[in-house]
């Protein structure tokens, strides 16, 4: 029986670059090799698409660019080709593609555009659609539908670009409404980038014209004091959470607004929760999930105050995907390891494409 064509995209303009290139690396590795053909295609930093053949070493440390047999390529738009076009010396051909994985991860990557690409070309492809990514990418859409559905976050506001010519008139509304200290974020980024801490008036202001200098508006959050807890949601019609694990460190300090684990080595899992708290995070994620329209995999962020609150933080439809990573991680407290985590990821969402269209 033929492999299945599977391409892995990685790399990326965002911040997380890096991130997605050992994530690729180690799906790449794991991925079973006697039922899917890997086709690899990476983006430079500066957006540059490159069909790579070479060792998946060469990604992990990022050497991968300057192989000698790296050739443009592009994903086609068309249907009918499904697949990759490779550009060499003038001539093109094309590599048909079953199904992708899509590593990319911030701007280009979790936000929908790549997932809107790949909708036109026809190629079924790992992890939320376009609507869903972008709408968890956006922090202030995030907050909006979580409202709608009663599902409890940090109390918040909005700044938008127009409303800079009045800055020191919106901040007093925001401090009036929020107090401080407050945490002030780009509406769309994946890092911690542009996000800081306020404590008054001044300090706000200044956060949030860091903030607009990496996205055009900006999210200003009240300042939560609690545990750090995680779960992984996993599936499409009948989506499952993983057990909940806590993020516990003593050699860093793990803030409101540095809730991003990438090793995942400050994860434990499960937390030390009762049945009850367990189960009703359980719950709250796979509600949340399916209101922001998820599907295939999504890792969600939770602080549970001292109090019993449960105020969902973030939800990353781009999860890293090294092993120990957090989302690996909660899935092999579920007994799913790496290779079969691939492997059902990539079933699924051939599944899922072959019944919707």
């Amino acid at each position: 029986m033929a492999k299945i064509k599977a391409a892995v995209i990685f790399g990326g303009v965002s911040r997380e670059h890096d991130i997605s290139l050992a994530s690729a690396a180690e799906v790449i590795c794991n991925i079973p090799k006697d039922k899917y053909e890997v086709i690899c295609l990476g983006i430079t930093r500066k957006g540059r698409w490159l069909y790579f053949p070479g060792d998946p070493q060469e990604i992990a440390d990022g050497s991968w660019e300057q192989d000698p047999d790296c050739t443009s390529a592009i994903i086609s738009p068309d249907p009918i080709h499904r697949g990759i076009i490779t550009i060499e010396n003038g001539e093109t051909s094309v590599k048909r593609i079953d199904v992708v994985f899509p590593l990319l991860q911030g701007k280009h990557g979790a936000d929908g555009t790549i997932q809107g690409l790949l909708d036109m070309s026809g190629i079924p492809y790992v992890g939320c659609g376009l609507l869903s990514s972008a709408a968890c990418m956006d922090k202030s859409h995030t907050h909006m539908i979580m409202d709608d559905f009663d599902i409890a976050t940090a109390e918040w506001q909005v700044i938008t670009q127009p409303e800079l010519s009045r800055l020191d008139q919106r901040c007093k509304e925001v401090a009036d409404k929020l107090g401080f200290p407050v945490i002030v974020k780009p509406a769309n980024s994946e890092s911690s980038s542009g996000v800081s801490r306020a404590n008054d008036l001044s300090q706000l202001e200044t956060a949030v014209k860091i903030a607009f200098s990496n996205d055009n508006k900006v999210v200003i959050e009240k300042y939560i004091v609690g545990r750090k807890l995680e779960a992984a949601v996993f599936g499409c019609d009948s989506p499952v959470a993983s057990f909940i694990g806590e993020i516990v460190s003593t050699a860093k300090p793990y803030d409101h607004y540095n809730f991003t684990v990438h090793s995942g080595d400050d994860l434990i899992v499960p937390a030390d929760l009762d049945r009850d708290t367990q189960s009703m995070i359980r719950d709250t994620a796979v509600r949340a999930y399916k209101a922001m329209g998820c599907k295939g995999m999504a890792r969600l962020d939770f602080f549970l105050t001292s109090d019993g609150k449960l105020l969902l933080n973030k939800i990353g439809t781009a999860p890293g995907m090294r092993s120990k990573s957090v989302f690996p991680k909660l899935m092999a407290s579920m007994g799913m390891k790496l290779p079969e985590l691939i492997d059902t990821l990539l079933e699924q969402a051939i599944d899922s494409f072959d019944r919707n269209y």
